[in-house]
């Protein structure tokens, strides 16, 4: 069974930054493009940042390019998302997924960026 679990999130203020991990267990992550996703109350979940098989090819939505960063480390089975000069929109919570064989959601991380 593959399970997603995220972790580091929490609160944090306007222009903060906040590193999110995500630990894959059951399917190796370094076969896979993985991708970032949130769902912000009320709104559909929305992708917002992939890394190709071979970490070189990065896509992020618009709304976030030049302040978040994903990385992966293959080593660890593990995905992260370094998120920088964060905004009160980025307030969500955070899902990572593999981009072409998602499988089930796991719990997310809470983003919460308030003053």
């Amino acid at each position: 069974q593959v399970q997603l679990v995220e972790s580091g999130g929490g609160v944090v203020q306007p222009g903060g930054s906040l590193r999110l991990s995500c630990a894959a267990s059951g399917r190796l992550l370094s076969i896979y493009t993985m991708g970032w996703y949130r769902q912000a109350p009320g709104k559909q979940r929305e992708l917002v940042a992939d890394i190709s098989v071979r970490g070189i090819t990065l896509n992020y939505a618009d709304s976030v390019k030049g302040r978040f960063t994903i990385s992966k480390d293959n080593a660890k089975n593990t995905v992260y998302l370094q998120m920088n000069s964060l905004k009160s929109e980025d307030t969500a919570v955070y899902y990572c997924n593999f981009v072409r064989a998602p499988v089930s959601w796991g719990q997310g991380t809470q983003v919460t960026v308030s003053s």
